[in-house]
């Protein structure tokens, strides 16, 4: 059913792209309902509006935290035109129809990101804002609803195609639109209330702001150093994403991220040598990054670990000894994990106009089918569960190769999976690793056997990967041909 808009309600925090809006409005002979300073800038370009105080017959009180909240107001947004009692309360209280209902919300988050003095936070919270976006959305079979200024021209170009009218198809969309605004915005005040909120120094570089919203504390306590940054945060996650893939009472583990991909980890049966196999598989790499272990750090850990520049320390406890080691750089962030673990299941991205939302990647693989040569050795199998969480946490497309439990190449973040090889090859030999005996992890098919080919002729001894490509078989082939093993996961690892 198509609707003709006669009236619309427009209050808004942001003016940008305003203008063709309300001048096209104008131009079809729309009345304009506003408010404050949205009123002001309307008749700035000499266009007629009706200020909301005479529907509501009250001025805006309270400082401007009431202006819109009024039947009178509610009534024109909610009243059901195919209703005769509605349209008749309407008349009798003198209760304008509105068409159109153009309102965005106050800058919630970016207050918050942008400071910690609470009463500013509070002063930008929304009540009017989302209470007419609701009303509107909930009366889409007769009000079209505008949530974001990044709706108006596509808007504009619909009055203009249609004559001034909007379909019902139009109205459910923009309604669902409004709904999703309203939802973000109520959880980013619910996650302000229900965790703690940190403004940040600066976001990923020292021109964006940031602010992180949680509970720290649940996880960790702080022993030393300065506050955490936005990047150490990041990559702080993707260590602890990481090290909960292992058992601590099975292995001692030590890991090092930098930019969030693994450049060096090892497990042994010590902290030590576990430190001395992660830190030799990239020490280039490993400067400035964070560093993250399964178990308590000992003295003598700690002062092999003092020799190198890191951002951040991560274990479950430090011994006394190697707390005074450590300490003795004083920006040094060293974090004792607690015991709670994180009970996140899902993974959002905001994007585009909207956000997506994925469960987190927990599992490593769903078959283990020996496809190869030859069935792999123990060893092997070992060094393929290990290099399989290792693959798992670098940037696709990625490869990992490993032996006795050691990274000694990797190549991530690469657009195509053999430049990773090479780039992971290339590591290897310039840390001067035998490859010979190592297996190769990757975190997806491999498209065509030139990766096995390049791989074995460096010495690779078996494969481990998800499977799926048209062309398993050319792969599998090479493998029978040249004794090597091969397990297929069924589960891709993709990581963007």
């Amino acid at each position: 059913m198509n609707h003709k808009i006669t009236s619309a309600l427009i209050s808004v925090f942001y003016k940008d792209g305003l203008e063709p809006l309300v001048k096209t409005l104008h131009q079809q002979n729309v009345t304009i309902y506003s408010t404050g300073g949205t009123q002001q800038f309307i008749e700035a370009l000499n266009i007629p509006c009706v200020p909301v105080e005479k529907i509501t017959h009250y001025p805006s009180i309270l400082g401007g935290r009431v202006k819109t909240l009024h039947p009178n107001v509610f009534g024109g947004i909610l009243g059901r035109r195919e209703l005769q009692q509605d349209l008749d309360e309407m008349k009798t209280y003198e209760i304008p129809a509105i068409d159109l209902v153009v309102v965005d919300l106050y800058p919630f988050e970016e207050t918050v990101a942008s400071t910690s003095e609470e009463k500013l936070i509070i002063e930008k919270i929304d009540i009017g804002g989302p209470s007419m976006i609701r009303a509107a959305a909930k009366n889409f079979n007769h009000v079209a609803v505008l949530s974001s200024k990044t709706q108006y021209q596509s808007f504009v170009d619909i009055l203009l195609a249609q004559q001034g009218e909007t379909t019902l198809l139009q109205r459910r969309e923009l309604a669902g639109f409004a709904f999703e605004v309203v939802k973000q915005y109520d959880m980013a005040i619910s996650n302000y209330f229900n965790a703690e909120t940190t403004v940040l120094r600066y976001g990923e570089n020292p021109h964006q702001q940031a602010s992180f919203t949680g509970k720290l504390a649940e996880l960790f306590t702080q022993l030393h150093g300065k506050e955490l940054s936005y990047n150490n945060l990041v990559d702080v996650d993707a260590a602890m994403q990481l090290i909960a893939e292992f058992d601590a009472n099975a292995e001692t583990v030590f890991a090092i991220i930098k930019h969030t991909n693994v450049c060096g980890v090892a497990a042994t049966n010590t902290v030590l040598s576990s430190w001395q196999n992660a830190i030799a598989g990239d020490p280039e790499s490993a400067f400035g990054g964070v560093l993250v272990c399964n178990a308590t750090i000992d003295e003598q850990t700690a002062e092999a670990i003092n020799e190198i520049f890191f951002e951040v320390l991560i274990a479950p406890s430090f011994s006394d000894a190697a707390l005074s080691i450590l300490q003795q750089k004083k920006n040094r962030i060293l974090l004792r994990m607690s015991e709670v673990k994180s009970t996140q299941s899902t993974m959002t991205k905001t994007l585009l106009n909207g956000s997506i939302a994925q469960d987190i990647d927990t599992g490593n693989f769903t078959t283990w089918l020996e496809e190869g040569g030859r069935t792999c050795s123990d060893t092997e199998k070992a060094d393929m569960l290990f290099g399989n969480i290792i693959a798992k946490h670098l940037k696709s497309n990625a490869i990992a190769l490993v032996k006795n439990k050691q990274l000694l190449g990797k190549g991530c973040g690469q657009t195509s999976r053999i430049d990773a090889l090479k780039h992971a090859i290339e590591k290897a030999k310039q840390f001067s690793f035998d490859l010979h005996g190592a297996i190769l992890a990757s975190d997806a098919f491999f498209p065509f056997d030139d990766c096995v080919k390049i791989a074995h002729e460096a010495g690779i001894s078996a494969f481990i990967q998800p499977g799926g490509s048209i062309r398993d078989k050319d792969s599998i082939d090479y493998c029978k041909q040249h004794d090597l093993g091969m397990v297929i996961t069924g589960m891709r690892h993709f990581k963007h």
